[in-house]
């Protein structure tokens, strides 16, 4: 069995905790904060998991030292925009070849990279996987099935997390795409809030899935200007992340969105989730790809000039609307009309 240490100890990296104690191995889960690693420590219960309860010997620690130091896996589950600071933290005992799998999703806005690409940058020699897929914390930490993918440019690499997380609760399939699965789960978000947007605006069903049948159709066109596989996206990490981000009351993208749809500020609505919440982070940077990529992305535009321009949600929602007339297809052959009159 391995020796892990989980950097963050919020709900995700708890969770994941959890699994990986299950399947019998050592678990050392870091919080930033040593007020926090205390009170798991010594109530044995995180305050966003109600009801579940942590393991006697799971241990916890404010140390960087005792938690990256010497662990055969380091799982980095701390919010995006920490993942640089982080890893710059983490690399004083992190020797060449340090598997990292990193379960944070986001872009960076400044320099627009990854979040692996960020870790492969700050821990230079270390082995780098991903693990995305349509996975709250909440349910995972109750044992209720769940399904993810693994990622990494290496297959041996892919199939020693796979290996690692799979249990008859937590299925894990394995890709090499890992650029599409960190897009698909990063830019998911985005959509996310527009999502909760038009539940605060009162709309309906109709709203939500035009919402993620065309969010998806943004996100997979832009992931594979960049290189990404079209499969990623209409697969767990694209698709199936996206449907459970704006379909559920754990998500704090689509909280935060309700709460903006009913006339909060984004500012306030971070207040009120008391979370991170990922989507805010992503929607400059997304923005910024789709300029850089020419990938016309309308929906996270849209969020940004809520976001960050002051724009009215209803107004933002109507634009959508009244956009030109196109067609769904970008391909396809028409009959030749056979009546003039039409």
């Amino acid at each position: 069995m391995a020796n892990i240490g989980i950097i963050g100890a919020g709900t995700w990296g708890t969770a994941l905790g959890l699994v990986l104690y299950g399947n019998g191995h050592s678990v050392t889960l870091w919080s930033a904060f040593e007020e926090d690693a205390r009170y798991l420590d010594k109530k044995r219960e995180h305050k966003n998991l109600p009801g579940v309860k942590l393991p006697g010997d799971m241990v916890f620690t404010a140390s960087m030292e005792q938690a990256a130091e010497g662990k055969d896996v380091l799982v980095l589950a701390v919010p995006s925009i920490y993942v640089r600071s982080t890893a710059r933290k983490m690399a004083a005992f992190c020797g060449k070849g340090q598997v990292i799998v990193n379960v944070a999703k986001g872009i960076e806005e400044d320099s627009l990279l990854t979040l692996s690409q960020v870790i492969e940058e700050e821990l230079s020699g270390a082995r780098v996987a991903v693990l995305s897929g349509p996975s709250h914390a909440e349910e995972v930490s109750r044992r209720v099935p769940t399904t993810c993918v693994a990622g990494a440019a290496d297959k041996r690499l892919a199939a020693m997390v796979q290996n690692l997380f799979m249990s008859p609760e937590f299925r894990v399939y394995i890709s090499p795409d890992v650029l599409g699965i960190e897009l698909g789960g990063a830019l998911k978000n985005v959509i996310a809030l527009a999502a909760g947007i038009a539940d605060g605006l009162g709309y309906g069903d109709n709203t939500k899935a035009a919402l993620i049948t065309r969010g998806i159709h943004e996100i997979g066109r832009l992931g594979m200007r960049m290189g990404g596989l079209s499969e990623t996206f209409g697969g767990l990490s694209g698709i199936g992340d996206l449907i459970v981000t704006c379909a559920s009351m754990h998500s704090r993208n689509r909280r935060a969105g309700i709460l903006i749809g009913q006339g909060c500020s984004m500012e306030e609505a971070m207040s009120q989730v008391g979370m991170a919440v990922e989507g805010v982070y992503s929607a400059r940077a997304a923005w910024k790809l789709a300029e850089k990529y020419q990938a016309p992305m309308p929906i996270v535009e849209q969020v940004n000039q809520v976001l960050f321009f002051g724009k009215d949600p209803a107004g933002a929602v109507k634009e959508l609307m009244c956009r030109d007339r196109t067609s769904e297809t970008g391909e396809g052959v028409w009959e030749e009309a056979r009546d003039e009159k039409i």
